[in-house]
């Protein structure tokens, strides 16, 4: 026997979604939104597998991405004037 109605999934609780955000914080780790309760309370489990870090670990990491930014690293994926030819809509790659 079939449902005749189909499965509508729930989005995540605001308490999930802080649970979340509290769990990779402390792990130093990111995650996508989850579009369903039920992907949450997976992407949770797998948080809560993850070590946590240190605050001074925390607070390392902070200061070198910190200092990256002010010394434009990271700037890689730029465009520079030298590669493109045109200007405007006509603007192609060189």
């Amino acid at each position: 026997m079939t449902d005749s109605q189909p499965h509508t999934a729930n989005p995540p609780t605001p308490k999930q979604l802080a649970y979340l955000r509290d769990l990779a914080l402390g792990r130093g780790e990111t995650f996508a939104y989850p579009a369903t309760s039920v992907e949450a309370s997976r992407e949770i489990e797998r948080l809560l597998g993850v070590k946590r870090m240190s605050p001074a670990d925390r607070r390392r990491e902070a200061r070198a991405v910190r200092d990256d930014i002010a010394r434009f690293r990271g700037d890689a994926a730029k465009v520079r004037e030298e590669e493109l030819s045109g200007y405007g809509s006509s603007a192609s790659w060189s």
